[in-house]
């Protein structure tokens, strides 16, 4: 069985109905996922055995969720070495009349890889202009994310 650990930004709510699909439907297909809304600093130790998703909205300007601005942080603190080669993917809800538009995911990508974790696939964007049905496009990725495994 492949751990997963699901690390969830969200403001409004909308990432975790999104995170909540994408465990459920790799839940049903054997993985054993955990899903984190709450990750606390200093954290880093509880997923180095898991394959990472992280799963964010944006704030602001492209800002990072305040929940996930921990993990953020331990990313980017050099005294974390505990990812170097982990493989993560990144679910990134934005809208693109923004100017800063998805930032945050983009922001977290290179944070993941100065610590040397290698991303599994394209980011995946859902654009609020054009997604309608954030679970049935949640439920498409996480079948197209395990056949990359």
């Amino acid at each position: 069985m492949t751990n997963v650990s699901l690390i969830v930004g969200t403001t409004m709510g909308t990432a975790l109905k999104v995170s909540k699909t994408i465990k459920s439907v790799l839940d049903q297909n054997g993985y054993d996922v955990k899903l984190i809304d709450s990750y606390k600093k200093n954290g880093l130790d509880l997923i180095s055995q898991s394959l990472l998703i992280i799963c964010t909205s944006n704030t602001g300007m492209g800002d990072i969720p305040k929940n996930l601005k921990p993990f953020y942080e331990d990313i980017t603190d050099p005294l974390h070495q505990g990812l170097k080669d982990k493989c993560y993917s990144i679910v990134n809800l934005g809208d693109s009349s923004f100017v800063r538009f998805a930032q945050a995911g983009y922001t977290l990508d290179t944070a993941l890889q100065k610590t040397g974790a290698k991303r599994l696939g394209d980011i995946h964007v859902m654009d609020a202009a054009i997604v309608d049905d954030y679970e049935s496009d949640a439920h498409k990725w996480a079948i197209s994310w395990m056949n990359l495994l």
